[in-house]
């Protein structure tokens, strides 16, 4: 079975290895028999009719004010998208602009599309290091954060979980993340998926069920992954 993937703003919106998370698909789907089709969606394309799971990055500030316009223009599209249950994962800058409105450091006001209900003012010390996040859906979850950016959370809008180590959203209300039906907003780089396979084969589930595909994947025997895991767990900072 094909799966569609797009990858948005993947010139512009790439900081810290966040292509890992498309490789990391890719291969899980491809272990699991599917035949995943990857749609780069920029500047002016337009989002492809099929779309099963949509992908974005982080980026500099002046990349997000870029494309600010583009994102504007695609919101009635990837709002659409989100009601019908298209599993999402948008990092950092991705998550910003998938926000109400992101103001830089500089005082620049870049406009979101509101599919999350969070808002984010850019603060003058970085939130930079190993963060650990405990999530109802997916457990823990290893990543590294780096950004400027203070994400609050709209009453009502629910985090993508609670921060064991590092910064989270803001770092001072302990939340990381948003979800919004079945898109999920984070600051975790990593790349995030590598480290995180039960978020990955649970974003491939979703995409499968929402086809009306059995949904349930073949567990994949992975002791480098567990090792690496195991690794994160046990780092003090």
């Amino acid at each position: 079975m094909t799966l569609h993937l797009v990858h948005l703003y993947p010139d512009e919106m790439n900081t810290y290895g966040d292509r890992g998370n498309r490789l990391t698909l890719l291969q899980r789907a491809r272990w699991r028999g599917l035949d995943p089709v990857v749609h780069f969606v920029g500047i002016g394309d337009d989002l492809p009719d099929e779309t099963d799971l949509v992908l974005g990055g982080g980026g500099q500030d002046s990349a997000q004010a870029d494309i600010q316009a583009d994102v504007l223009r695609k919101g009635d599209r990837l709002h659409q998208l989100v009601q019908d249950g298209v599993p999402m994962l948008m990092v950092c800058g991705t998550y910003q602009l998938l926000g109400r409105r992101f103001r830089t450091h500089e005082g620049e006001e870049i406009a979101g599309i509101g599919v999350f209900d969070v808002e984010t003012i850019g603060g003058d010390r970085r939130l930079i290091g190993n963060a650990a996040v405990q999530t109802e859906a997916f457990g823990t979850l290893y990543g590294f954060e780096n950004h400027s950016g203070r994400t609050r959370l709209g009453a009502g809008q629910e985090a993508l979980g609670r921060v064991l180590r590092g910064n989270g959203n803001n770092g001072e209300d302990g939340t990381e993340g948003a979800r919004t039906v079945n898109a999920i907003g984070t600051y975790l780089h990593g790349p995030l998926l590598p480290a995180n396979p039960v978020l990955a084969d649970a974003l491939l589930s979703l995409a499968l069920a929402r086809r009306g595909e059995p949904a349930e994947l073949e567990p994949i025997d992975e002791p480098l992954v567990e090792r690496s895991r195991a690794e994160a767990a046990s780092r003090g900072y």
